[in-house]
C-alpha cells in the first residue's frame, strides 16, 4: 500500500510532580525538606530514514503519544523521565499544521531529526525551594504539559528527474530500462498508480534519481485523476522528461497531448514552466514514430527525441541530454 498523505495526532508526554517531603529520621532532629525533581516527559521526534518511502505505516494508527515523566519522591529521589518515540519517515516529507494549515518543517535530509512535539519539564521538588530563612518550604511545582497536535503529513518525492506524460506513454517502461526499479508494466493506462524511484547510473561518479510519475490527464490540476495526488510528486524534480506517444491510446494528436500537459503543469504550479524540460517520443519501434517526432519539432521550436525502451534506439542520447542539464558544467 502506498500513503503519501496522512494526518495524525501526536502527544507528548506530561512532566511528571514535583514531590514535598521532609527527612525522617529517628536520632536526625530538625530534618530538612527532601522532595525529589519530577521526570521529564517524552517527546515525538520524527527521523528521516532511507528506504522508508511512503507513510503506509500512519495509515492504521492516527494517535502517537509519549509517556509522561513519573513523579518525584522523597529522599531526594527524582521521577524517571520518559523515554522520546521517534517515528520514521522517508525524504520529501512535509509536516503541516491541520489547524493553521502552515508548513511546520520540511524533511529532506535523510538522518535529519525534528521534535514534532516536545516532552513538558518536571517540576520541582520542596528541595529547591530551601533558603536560609524558609528551612521547612512546602513548595513545589507540578510539571509541565506536552505539547498535542495535529498534523499533516505529506509526501512528495525527491527527484532530480521526473517523467511526466499521458497514461501508457512507456514511463515505466523507461524507469526499468535505465534503472534497476521494477515498476509494474501492463498495456493498458492507469497502470502506475503512485510514484517511482530509480537510480540512473551515467558513469563511475555521476548519477541522479529518475521518478516514474502516474499519468497525467486533462484536469489533473483540478484533482481530476487523481490529478493532485500525482502533482505534487513532481514539484521537486529540477528537470522534467515529457514523453509523447506516437500513437496515444485515446487517439488524440500526440502534439495536443503535449499541450495538454505542459498546461496542467503551469495551471498547477506556475513555476514549473520555467523548469528544464526534454522532450522525446516514445515507441520509435511503432511505424510513423518518426514523423511523429519531425512533425512535433517543427510545431514548438524545440528539440524531440526519438527512444525506445524496448530496443534501446535513443537512450544513450537521452541520458546524455540529462547528464547536460543536471551537470552543466562537465562534459556530459
Amino acid at each position: 500500500m502506498f500513503v503519501d498523505r496522512v494526518q495524525i495526532e501526536v502527544v507528548a508526554g506530561d512532566g511528571g510532580d514535583g514531590c514535598v517531603s521532609f527527612r525522617r529520621e529517628k536520632y536526625v532532629p530538625y530534618g530538612g525538606p527532601d522532595g525529589g525533581d519530577g521526570g521529564h516527559g517524552g517527546s515525538v521526534i520524527m527521523v528521516v530514514e532511507q528506504g522508508v518511502n511512503n507513510l503506509a505505516g500512519f495509515a492504521h494508527k492516527r494517535v502517537w503519544r509519549a509517556a509522561s515523566g513519573e513523579h518525584g519522591q522523597g529522599s531526594n529521589c527524582h521521577g524517571r523521565s520518559a523515554s522520546d518515540i521517534t517515528l520514521p519517515v522517508p525524504p520529501g516529507t512535509l509536516v503541516i499544521d491541520a489547524v493553521e494549515q502552515f508548513v511546520i518543517k520540511d524533511l529532506t535530509t535523510v538522518g535529519e531529526r525534528f521534535v514534532v512535539a516536545k516532552g513538558g519539564s518536571g517540576g520541582r521538588g520542596n528541595t529547591k525551594f530551601k533558603t536560609a530563612t524558609n528551612r521547612a518550604p512546602r513548595d513545589f511545582t507540578p510539571g509541565e504539559e506536552g505539547q498535542r497536535r495535529q498534523v499533516v503529513l505529506e509526501l512528495k518525492v525527491i527527484a532530480d528527474v521526473g517523467l511526466v506524460g499521458k497514461p501508457n506513454a512507456g514511463k515505466s517502461t523507461l524507469l526499468s530500462r535505465l534503472s534497476r526499479a521494477r515498476p509494474e508494466i501492463a498495456d493498458y493506462p492507469f497502470t502506475t498508480k503512485h510514484p517511482n524511484l530509480g537510480r540512473v547510473q551515467i558513469d563511475a561518479d555521476r548519477g541522479f534519481i529518475l521518478a516514474d510519475i502516474p499519468g497525467l490527464i486533462e484536469g489533473a490540476h483540478d484533482g481530476v485523476g487523481l490529478g493532485h495526488e500525482f502533482l505534487r510528486h513532481i514539484e521537486r524534480a529540477g528537470i522534467f522528461v515529457h514523453l509523447l506517444e506516437p500513437m496515444p491510446y485515446d487517439g488524440i494528436d500526440p502534439l495536443a497531448n503535449y499541450r495538454a500537459i505542459r498546461d496542467e503543469l503551469v495551471q498547477y504550479n506556475p513555476r514549473m514552466e520555467q523548469r528544464p524540460e526534454i522532450i522525446a517520443v516514445s515507441k520509435a519501434e511503432l511505424p510513423g514514430a518518426a514523423e511523429v517526432r519531425d512533425r512535433i519539432e517543427a510545431a514548438i521550436g524545440k528539440p524531440v527525441l526519438l527512444i525506445s525502451a524496448v530496443t534501446g534506439q535513443g537512450l544513450n542520447q537521452l541520458t546524455r541530454a540529462i547528464a547536460k542539464e543536471l551537470f552543466p558544467t562537465e562534459e556530459a
